[in-house]
């Protein structure tokens, strides 16, 4: 990542290979890699499993760490017809807005649902919501241990005033909440109903079920794989009490775990430090994901002397430092039945550490700890695979290409000054060492545009810029197509994450030309994520529709000290509704 500007002044068993025995809470996963893209093309190499191993692993233990092994958990959900005060469990939890908590002159609230409730309490509930000062604002909850009733406690969670138009952001927050009291308490079981549960219509009970169960899957995962302790997570079931039941809503909780899945496994690539996740152990996670789906999955890994004869000069400039040798990951998802209608690429930008190279990241703010999170780009697209590999959406060809290297400093590096050349002929000055996300894509790019697909997203941890213009929780867009751009956007509202499209000024690559090569690869301070897109653009055809994502911000949770696997949601998203479904 080119370095921020600093002003004056379940349904499978999945098993990872750099985890050895990956847990992935709340959905198990099993396993198998067809050769089919080495027959399609046999000078493309498809990375075996076997002798390699032991060589991958040998090179992910510098520091003697290997993550640790540790049991699957799960979470199972449940709709179920069930009057509020005969569930029978550990934690009753309801959301309430502002306007449920609403009392009357006697200090009783006038929202059925809780009324009835507060009623077989002796009115404890709206006692203690006044001594608390608990209003149903977003953030707050409060929690009663109870005897006597079905459940052991009954919590509210504050949805704030609710939801606004199709957001279900609140609900997520209620389903988060309720993970960490499960937490809190160690409950086994949870029910979760709404106090204006009535409201809604069939659909909208579908996506709030949905998106409670998103929050209490990712609120309850825990990466401990690193720490030599960990604590076993209690809860195991979460029943939905007035929100529907059914088929439809059993399949829309399925595709949610399914996405959830892939945030997970996208969060730990993320999180696993460059000293165990390298570019090979990378480009074996890809396999992996072609083995447990490969009924939908090819593989194909070219190393360094086959990405030579593809001549990607650029990309394996970048990587010519690092003892660990770059690999070039494709990954072809097709749907098990049917015709293609659409083929789209999804590219992410796979530093597993960038030093900056001569250009060393130094100085307060320069995040050269946090580096292990610039292949953030690739593991989106990763996480993103995986869970199609599970949903299996039909009438959609995708290609998940990831440049995998390191940026290092060596005798081989690339230097300052030094021109390369791309897969496309054009030439590069490389004027900033630690301006390299954009080398490796500019031949990704090269090489998705010659699969021939119709549209490409790219994602990547590319500029600080990004970060000082929209802060750590928003990504920035670019693109020339507004099509593409009201597509994308469309998505990330539907997955709960925030994009803000920003401008692709082209009198900005002015400060991107070069006296000596076709251009620069990077420009001056200002506007500097705007230049970068500018030089993606370069090499991409102008047959291809095409998106850049600017997740520098949003790949990593500063409070939390870890990964929040951004991207993910959106990008299964998209391609779901670019398929036949």
């Amino acid at each position: 990542m080119a370095a921020p500007i600093r002003l004056a002044s379940s349904s499978s068993s999945y098993s990872s290979i750099f985890t050895q025995f990956r847990s992935i809470p709340h959905l198990g996963f099993s396993v198998s890699v067809t050769p089919a893209a080495c027959s399609r093309n046999p000078s493309l190499f498809c990375s075996p499993r076997g002798k390699r191993m032991a060589h991958v692993l040998a090179k992910a233990t510098l520091g003697l760490t290997n993550p640790a092994e540790i049991d699957s958990h799960k979470i199972s959900f449940a709709a179920k017809d069930t009057n509020l005060l005969e569930w029978k469990g550990d934690i009753l939890a309801v959301g309430v807005t502002e306007k449920d908590m609403t009392k009357d002159e006697n200090s009783k609230f006038q929202n059925i649902v809780l009324k009835t409730l507060d009623s077989q309490l002796n009115g404890l509930l709206s006692e203690v919501s006044t001594e608390e000062d608990f209003t149903g604002k977003a953030g707050q909850s409060t929690i009663l241990r109870l005897s006597g009733i079905g459940t052991k406690r009954v919590s509210l969670v504050g949805l704030g005033k609710g939801p606004t138009d199709s957001s279900t952001s609140a609900y997520r927050s209620l389903g988060e909440s309720v993970a960490s009291l499960a937490k809190a308490s160690q409950a086994n079981n949870v029910a979760v109903a709404l106090a204006s549960s009535q409201d809604l219509t069939p659909e909208l009970k579908l996506t709030t079920a949905s998106a409670i169960a998103k929050g209490t899957l990712l609120g309850s995962y825990e990466d401990n794989r690193f720490k030599s302790e960990s604590k076993k997570l209690a809860l195991k079931s979460v029943d939905f009490l007035g929100l529907g039941a059914g088929p439809e809503l059993e399949k829309k909780l399925k595709y949610t775990q399914d996405i959830c899945s892939g945030v997970i496994l996208g969060k730990e690539l993320v999180n696993a430090p460059a000293n165990v996740l390298t570019p090979e152990v990378l480009a074996e996670e890809a396999v992996k994901i072609a083995s447990t789906y490969s009924d939908v999955y090819t593989a194909t890994i070219l190393d360094a002397e086959q990405c030579k004869e593809l001549k990607m000069g650029s990309f394996l400039a970048v990587g010519a430092a690092s003892t660990n040798p770059p690999k070039f990951i494709h990954l072809c998802y097709k749907p098990p039945t049917g015709s293609v209608k659409t083929k789209l690429a999804l590219l992410g930008k796979g530093l597993t550490f960038d030093c900056g190279g001569y250009n060393i990241k130094t100085g307060p703010g320069c995040m050269i700890e946090l580096m292990k999170f610039d292949m953030g780009g690739s593991a989106a697209v990763l996480g993103a695979a995986k869970a199609l590999g599970q949903i299996k959406p039909p009438g959609v060809e995708v290609h998940f290409i990831v440049a995998a290297c390191e940026n290092m400093i060596s005798g081989t590096g690339m230097r300052p000054g030094d021109i390369l050349t791309a897969s496309n002929g054009k030439t590069i000055e490389v004027n900033n060492t630690d301006a390299e996300g954009r080398l490796t894509l500019a031949d990704a790019l090269v090489y998705a545009c010659n699969q021939d697909v119709d549209k490409i997203v790219d994602l990547a941890t590319l500029t600080g810029a990004c970060i000082v213009a929209l802060g750590p929780s928003i990504a920035g867009i670019f693109t020339p197509n507004d099509n593409l751009a009201k597509e994308v956007v469309a998505a990330s509202e539907v997955a709960g994450e925030k994009l803000w499209r920003l401008p692709m000024e082209e009198s900005y690559w002015d400060g991107m030309k070069s006296g000596v090569a076709d251009m620069v690869n990077t420009g001056g301070r200002q506007g500097g994520s705007i230049t970068a897109a500018l030089f993606l653009k370069q090499f991409v055809s102008e047959k291809v529709e095409w998106l850049h994502i600017d997740m520098a911000g949003p790949v990593w949770n500063d409070k939390k000290k870890a990964a929040t696997g951004f991207g993910v949601p959106t990008l299964v998203e998209w391609v779901v509704a670019n398929s036949s479904s």
